[in-house]
Protein backbone atom coordinates (compact mmCIF):
# COMPACT_ATOMS: atom_id res chain seq x y z
CA UNK A 1 0.00 0.00 0.00
CA UNK A 2 1.48 3.32 -1.09
CA UNK A 3 1.92 6.09 1.41
CA UNK A 4 -0.66 8.81 0.82
CA UNK A 5 1.08 12.14 0.24
CA UNK A 6 -0.20 15.44 1.51
CA UNK A 7 -3.12 14.28 3.61
CA UNK A 8 -5.50 17.15 4.21
CA UNK A 9 -4.99 18.57 7.68
CA UNK A 10 -1.89 16.39 8.06
CA UNK A 11 1.75 17.30 8.62
CA UNK A 12 2.92 20.89 8.75
CA UNK A 13 6.27 22.60 9.11
CA UNK A 14 7.09 24.70 12.16
CA UNK A 15 7.47 28.47 12.11
CA UNK A 16 11.25 28.13 12.39
CA UNK A 17 11.34 25.65 9.50
CA UNK A 18 9.15 27.95 7.39
CA UNK A 19 11.53 30.85 8.05
CA UNK A 20 14.51 28.73 6.98
CA UNK A 21 12.74 27.57 3.79
CA UNK A 22 11.93 31.18 2.91
CA UNK A 23 15.58 32.14 3.45
CA UNK A 24 16.79 29.29 1.23
CA UNK A 25 14.35 30.23 -1.53
CA UNK A 26 15.62 33.82 -1.36
CA UNK A 27 19.35 33.04 -1.18
CA UNK A 28 19.77 29.82 -3.18
CA UNK A 29 18.60 28.19 -6.38
CA UNK A 30 17.35 24.56 -6.24
CA UNK A 31 20.30 23.08 -8.13
CA UNK A 32 22.69 24.67 -5.60
CA UNK A 33 20.85 22.67 -2.94
CA UNK A 34 21.24 19.46 -4.97
CA UNK A 35 17.59 19.40 -5.97
CA UNK A 36 16.59 18.22 -9.45
CA UNK A 37 15.26 21.64 -10.47
CA UNK A 38 16.77 24.75 -12.01
CA UNK A 39 14.11 27.20 -10.81
CA UNK A 40 11.78 27.24 -7.81
CA UNK A 41 8.46 25.49 -8.32
CA UNK A 42 5.97 24.03 -5.89
CA UNK A 43 7.49 20.60 -6.51
CA UNK A 44 11.00 21.94 -5.83
CA UNK A 45 9.93 23.46 -2.50
CA UNK A 46 8.09 20.21 -1.68
CA UNK A 47 11.31 18.26 -2.27
CA UNK A 48 13.35 20.75 -0.21
CA UNK A 49 11.03 20.42 2.79
CA UNK A 50 11.01 16.63 2.60
CA UNK A 51 14.80 16.47 2.22
CA UNK A 52 15.58 18.84 5.10
CA UNK A 53 12.85 18.00 7.60
CA UNK A 54 11.39 14.66 6.53
CA UNK A 55 7.97 16.32 6.28
CA UNK A 56 5.95 15.13 3.31
CA UNK A 57 3.56 17.79 2.02
CA UNK A 58 1.35 17.72 -1.05
CA UNK A 59 2.03 20.14 -3.90
CA UNK A 60 -1.21 21.93 -2.96
CA UNK A 61 -0.06 22.37 0.64
CA UNK A 62 3.23 23.81 -0.60
CA UNK A 63 1.28 26.14 -2.87
CA UNK A 64 -0.67 27.41 0.14
CA UNK A 65 2.59 28.09 2.00
CA UNK A 66 4.01 29.98 -0.98
CA UNK A 67 0.85 32.03 -1.26
CA UNK A 68 0.91 32.93 2.43
CA UNK A 69 4.57 33.98 2.05
CA UNK A 70 3.64 36.25 -0.87
CA UNK A 71 5.33 34.13 -3.57
CA UNK A 72 2.35 33.79 -5.91
CA UNK A 73 2.20 36.35 -8.72
CA UNK A 74 -0.99 37.34 -10.48
CA UNK A 75 -1.28 36.21 -14.08
CA UNK A 76 0.46 38.70 -16.40
CA UNK A 77 -2.43 38.76 -18.88
CA UNK A 78 -4.82 39.95 -16.16
CA UNK A 79 -2.34 42.64 -15.10
CA UNK A 80 -1.88 43.74 -18.70
CA UNK A 81 -5.63 43.98 -19.15
CA UNK A 82 -5.74 46.43 -16.24
CA UNK A 83 -3.12 48.61 -17.97
CA UNK A 84 -3.91 48.39 -21.71
CA UNK A 85 -7.22 46.55 -22.24
CA UNK A 86 -7.65 47.32 -25.95
CA UNK A 87 -4.13 46.28 -26.92
CA UNK A 88 -4.36 43.07 -24.90
CA UNK A 89 -7.75 42.21 -26.37
CA UNK A 90 -6.37 42.64 -29.88
CA UNK A 91 -3.32 40.53 -29.02
CA UNK A 92 -5.49 37.74 -27.58
CA UNK A 93 -7.74 37.71 -30.62
CA UNK A 94 -5.07 37.92 -33.34
CA UNK A 95 -1.59 36.94 -32.15
CA UNK A 96 -2.13 34.49 -29.31
CA UNK A 97 -4.14 31.96 -31.39
CA UNK A 98 -1.18 31.72 -33.82
CA UNK A 99 1.26 31.18 -30.93
CA UNK A 100 -1.02 28.56 -29.40
CA UNK A 101 -1.40 26.76 -32.73
CA UNK A 102 2.36 26.66 -33.25
CA UNK A 103 3.01 25.51 -29.67
CA UNK A 104 0.50 22.68 -30.12
CA UNK A 105 2.05 21.67 -33.44
CA UNK A 106 5.57 21.66 -31.99
CA UNK A 107 4.46 20.09 -28.68
CA UNK A 108 5.66 23.10 -26.74
CA UNK A 109 4.49 24.92 -23.62
CA UNK A 110 3.47 28.57 -23.51
CA UNK A 111 4.75 30.57 -20.54
CA UNK A 112 3.78 34.10 -19.56
CA UNK A 113 6.61 36.02 -17.92
CA UNK A 114 6.31 38.63 -15.21
CA UNK A 115 8.47 40.63 -12.82
CA UNK A 116 7.32 42.41 -9.71
CA UNK A 117 8.74 44.03 -6.60
CA UNK A 118 7.86 43.02 -3.06
CA UNK A 119 8.82 44.10 0.47
CA UNK A 120 9.25 41.99 3.57
CA UNK A 121 6.62 44.07 5.38
CA UNK A 122 4.23 44.38 2.45
CA UNK A 123 0.60 43.96 3.47
CA UNK A 124 -1.40 45.52 0.66
CA UNK A 125 -2.41 44.29 -2.75
CA UNK A 126 -4.16 41.22 -4.03
CA UNK A 127 -1.21 39.58 -5.72
CA UNK A 128 1.34 39.46 -2.92
CA UNK A 129 -0.42 40.19 0.36
CA UNK A 130 0.18 37.47 2.97
CA UNK A 131 -3.03 36.10 4.43
CA UNK A 132 -1.89 36.72 8.01
CA UNK A 133 -1.60 33.04 8.85
CA UNK A 134 2.16 32.67 8.61
CA UNK A 135 3.63 31.29 11.87
CA UNK A 136 5.24 33.98 14.02
CA UNK A 137 9.01 33.66 14.30
CA UNK A 138 11.62 35.94 15.83
CA UNK A 139 13.41 38.17 13.35
CA UNK A 140 15.64 41.22 13.27
CA UNK A 141 12.72 43.42 12.29
CA UNK A 142 14.75 44.86 9.43
CA UNK A 143 12.88 45.58 6.23
CA UNK A 144 14.17 44.42 2.90
CA UNK A 145 13.01 44.55 -0.69
CA UNK A 146 13.00 41.73 -3.20
CA UNK A 147 12.07 41.33 -6.83
CA UNK A 148 10.46 38.25 -8.24
CA UNK A 149 10.80 37.05 -11.82
CA UNK A 150 8.35 34.33 -12.69
CA UNK A 151 6.84 32.38 -15.55
CA UNK A 152 3.47 30.70 -15.44
CA UNK A 153 2.34 28.29 -18.14
CA UNK A 154 -1.07 28.29 -19.77
CA UNK A 155 -1.71 25.17 -17.64
CA UNK A 156 -0.82 26.90 -14.37
CA UNK A 157 2.74 25.60 -13.81
CA UNK A 158 4.72 28.29 -11.97
CA UNK A 159 8.51 28.77 -11.98
CA UNK A 160 10.20 31.63 -10.17
CA UNK A 161 13.33 33.07 -8.63
CA UNK A 162 13.79 35.87 -6.10
CA UNK A 163 16.33 38.52 -6.98
CA UNK A 164 17.65 41.83 -5.64
CA UNK A 165 17.41 43.68 -8.93
CA UNK A 166 16.16 42.91 -12.43
CA UNK A 167 18.26 43.45 -15.54
CA UNK A 168 19.18 41.80 -18.82
CA UNK A 169 21.70 39.39 -17.28
CA UNK A 170 19.16 38.18 -14.73
CA UNK A 171 16.56 37.72 -17.47
CA UNK A 172 18.96 35.65 -19.58
CA UNK A 173 19.91 33.53 -16.54
CA UNK A 174 16.22 32.92 -15.82
CA UNK A 175 15.52 31.83 -19.41
CA UNK A 176 18.57 29.56 -19.48
CA UNK A 177 17.42 27.91 -16.28
CA UNK A 178 13.95 27.38 -17.73
CA UNK A 179 15.41 25.78 -20.84
CA UNK A 180 17.91 23.62 -18.94
CA UNK A 181 15.28 21.45 -17.26
CA UNK A 182 12.49 21.70 -19.82
CA UNK A 183 11.62 18.59 -21.80
CA UNK A 184 9.50 20.62 -24.21
CA UNK A 185 10.00 23.64 -26.41
CA UNK A 186 9.18 26.87 -24.59
CA UNK A 187 7.15 29.74 -26.00
CA UNK A 188 7.81 32.69 -23.69
CA UNK A 189 5.44 35.66 -23.77
CA UNK A 190 6.41 38.84 -21.96
CA UNK A 191 6.09 42.63 -22.06
CA UNK A 192 8.35 45.36 -23.44
CA UNK A 193 10.54 45.87 -20.36
CA UNK A 194 14.01 47.16 -21.43
CA UNK A 195 15.69 44.14 -19.82
CA UNK A 196 13.77 41.90 -22.23
CA UNK A 197 15.46 43.62 -25.20
CA UNK A 198 19.06 43.17 -24.10
CA UNK A 199 21.63 42.61 -26.85
CA UNK A 200 23.64 40.12 -24.78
Amino acid sequence: MNKKRGVKGGKKITGQQAAEVRRLIKDKMPDRLKLAFSLWTRAAVQQLIEQKYGVVLSVKQVGRYLKSWGYTPQKPIRKAFEQKPEQVKQWLEKEYPAIKKRATKEKGTIYFGDETGMRSDHQAGRSYAPKGKTPVVKSTGQRFSLNMISAISNKGHLQFMLIEKFNGDVFIDFLQRMIRYSKQKIFYVTDGHPAHKTKN
